[in-house]
């Protein structure tokens, strides 16, 4: 296989990486959390952090990725992120991750909807218009679909983005996070699988 070749299926696999994780408001995927059991065949066992353990068929045509840690200087205007926050008792939205998109998945799952890491979880899938230096971090403007917020992102707020990763990475211990449809009770169909490499856990 090419070079050229493997790039262009990499930035194909990245770019459905971003529209798997950044669903619109219609689309209820399940998403999962927790730490990989065991992955035998087809079928990847996570211990998930509510405490039960899920069996997830990830077929051969579901996309395997990873993510690797960016610098919160790395985020400038014209970048297309996803971040999660939390909304405060001032209506302010602090992040609690940032994703940067890599170019070919811009546009992926734009807008801003409820999200499920905690109480008054959002996410916001927007282009960063403005960054400005604030006191407790900095503050990013962001303009999704006609409308707009800001975003507090605090200095330990993990800033990731997505790395190639395959089946192979899918071993014991290791962090992951799946968007995956559900099949019958305790069990799904992997959509997307990403998975902790080099040390760095999916944050999302």
């Amino acid at each position: 296989m090419s070079i050229r070749l493997k790039l262009g299926i990499t930035l194909v696999t990245l770019a459905f990486a971003g529209a798997s994780l950044a669903q619109t408001p219609d689309v209820k995927p399940t998403r999962i959390r927790g730490e990989i059991a065991a992955f035998e065949g087809d079928v990847l066992k996570v211990h998930r952090r509510s405490g039960d353990t899920v069996s997830i068929e990830v077929k051969p045509t579901a996309g395997v990725s990873a993510v690797k840690a960016l610098r919160l200087a790395d985020i400038k205007p014209g970048t297309f992120i996803g971040t999660a926050a939390t909304t405060g008792a001032d209506g302010r939205l602090t992040a609690t991750e940032v994703l940067v998109f890599p170019e070919s998945a811009r546009g992926s799952g734009e807008g801003h909807y409820a999200w499920d890491l905690g109480p008054n979880s959002s996410m916001t899938n927007a282009n960063v218009d403005a960054v400005v230096e604030g006191a407790s971090g900095r503050d990013l403007k962001l303009s999704y679909k006609g409308s707009s917020n800001v975003v507090t992102v605090p200095p330990n707020a993990p800033v990731v983005t997505f790395t190639p990763a395959d089946r192979i990475d899918l071993t014991p211990c290791k962090k992951v996070f799946v968007v995956a449809t559900a099949a019958s009770p305790g069990t799904f169909v992997a959509q997307r699988v990403i998975v902790e490499k080099d040390g760095v856990a999916p944050p999302m």
